[in-house]
């Protein structure tokens, strides 16, 4: 796919709804094309959550508060504009990119104005991707918006994947990376018959049930901050769990039976990765840690971001369509997203190694397909 000749000015627009899904994305997104020489402008009504995401920035990204004025005199205008999710950038800033296109004359080409979408593996992903809308008032009239659509298949966009993430995905020691983690928390060795587990989750009705089963077999669980650990505790306290420490302080660590939970602190997006790589079973929810997970090659459970409407349910099972998940993974998937009051399937080792086989056919599917940047790069070339 043809790239551009010389670095462009990007400018990304991102509107942190709730969980930091969008932001987490947009990160992603800004710190490859920076990483491959572009400069980015990254407008963002909520930066917070980067202080832990992403502590040490990106060289060639620039954060800008969402309402800041334009750029001023001496600022390279946008080659491009990218709106993510749909977030409509602010009349400001439009009335200001389409002064600069027309003061600059006829041979500087408009900036590719691209909405990009929400991932799922619906069937309109494929007809709706590179869809145009032409503007009809308002100082960008006429120009022309395009919808970018991520996806899993040869007739989306991609998914975001950096350069060298498979590399540095098989040159990871797991059992470093757990020896590690145990030392951290004062954890014995729970020998090769443990099991481990990371959950980024919302408030699945089923919890209660991972907990129980959790118990049963030596099992290490990974908690991330925030809705995760506060859906834990809460678990356990009304199953009769109640925490022994002093004045109300939260421990780092819990026993119940044989299984052991530690509760981690926000970590950065590497980090993270490293997390899913270290497990054998991830649940994770929302659209980044989704694509992560598949990466990681490793069995998961997928909470869909719920909707009023019950949408979410034909983009769940559109997704475990594409995987070719087998019956224990979908019914798993059908009791943790509660569409369903099956029981929780949980799974025995050849279970587990089913569902990663599952995972890792569907990675290797993916890694034959161009990913999201390189097929923005070679949009923008055409459309420019």
């Amino acid at each position: 796919m043809t790239q551009p000749s010389a670095p462009l000015q990007w400018d990304v627009f991102c509107r942190v709804i709730d969980n930091f899904g969008d932001i987490g994305v947009c990160w992603r997104l800004v710190a490859q094309l920076a990483a491959l020489g572009h400069r980015v402008r990254l407008w963002v009504d909520d930066a917070s959550a980067l202080e832990w995401m992403a502590p040490t920035g990106c060289p060639g990204v620039e954060l800008r508060a969402w309402g800041s004025p334009p750029p001023g005199p001496g600022e390279p205008p946008p080659d491009v504009m990218l709106e993510a999710f749909g977030c409509d950038i602010a009349p400001e800033f439009i009335a200001y990119s389409a002064y600069q296109s027309g003061a600059r004359g006829q041979k500087y080409p408009k900036p590719v104005w691209i909405n990009l979408e929400y991932l799922s593996a619906e069937s309109y992903v494929e007809r709706h991707h590179k869809l145009s809308s032409l503007l009809s008032s308002g100082p960008a009239a006429s120009w022309t918006r395009w919808f970018f659509y991520p996806g899993f298949t040869p007739g989306t966009g991609g998914l975001l994947r950096e350069p060298g993430l498979m590399a540095r995905r098989e040159a990871f020691d797991r059992s470093a990376w757990r020896a590690e983690h145990a030392s951290a928390f004062g954890l014995g060795n729970g020998g090769p018959e443990q099991r481990w587990v990371s959950l980024f989750c919302y408030e699945p009705a089923a919890l209660p049930e991972l907990l129980r089963h959790s118990q049963a077999q030596p099992t290490q669980l990974l908690v991330t901050p925030g809705r995760p650990t506060a859906a834990v505790r809460a678990a356990l306290a009304k199953d009769g769990v109640k925490n022994s420490s002093p004045m109300g302080h939260q421990p780092l660590c819990d026993k119940r039976e044989q299984l052991s939970i530690s509760y981690l602190p926000h970590r950065p997006q590497p980090a993270f990765d490293e997390m899913l790589w270290a497990c054998d079973f991830n649940a994770v929810r929302g659209e980044d840690s989704l694509v992560r997970a598949l990466w990681a090659g490793q069995a998961f459970v997928w909470h869909i971001y719920p909707q009023h409407d019950n949408a979410h349910h034909d983009k769940l099972w559109a997704f475990l369509d594409w995987l070719q998940a087998p019956p224990s993974l979908r019914q798993f998937h059908a009791t943790w997203n509660g569409l369903d009051s099956a029981p929780l399937p949980w799974p025995d080792d050849n279970t587990l190694a089913e569902w990663t086989a599952c995972a890792q056919a569907a990675r290797a599917r993916l890694l034959t397909q161009d990913n999201l940047v390189t097929q923005l790069l070679g949009f923008v070339t055409e459309k420019r």
